[in-house]
């Protein structure tokens, strides 16, 4: 399975912007997926995961009640759409697929493929 990240960009300070994370190459389910970012000079860091069934989500307290994260398998994509944004969110945004049902979901270690990221920049 390979992962594309896409849909990041430029926006002011409370716009908002919808990543996608486009999978090809998969012949079976997954145990889930999830968002990171990482900012210029800082630890990668947890945003949101979703599992395959899309009927259990997680969210970073930092971004709860503006990101929400969803999937459509048919097109084999997990979206993450960004509201309200903060200068504070700018950082590159990857998206990753579990390698396992156990392991944390906001833990990079429990996910084993990752997109190669999209720029996210909020000016203020």
């Amino acid at each position: 399975v390979q992962l594309q990240a896409s849909g990041g960009g430029l926006v002011r300070a409370g716009g908002s912007l919808r990543l996608s994370c486009a999978a090809s190459g998969r012949t079976t389910s997954s145990y889930g997926t999830g968002w990171f970012r990482q900012a210029p000079g800082k630890d990668r860091e947890f945003v949101a995961a979703i599992g395959w069934r899309a009927v259990s989500t997680t969210y970073a307290d930092s971004v709860r009640g503006r990101f929400s994260i969803s999937r459509d398998n048919a097109k084999g994509t997990v979206y993450l759409q960004m509201n309200s944004l903060k200068p504070e969110d700018t950082a590159v945004y990857y998206c990753a697929e579990r390698n396992g049902p156990t392991g944390l979901v906001r833990r990079s270690e429990s996910y084993g493929i990752w997109g190669q990221g999209t720029q996210v920049t909020v000016s203020s």
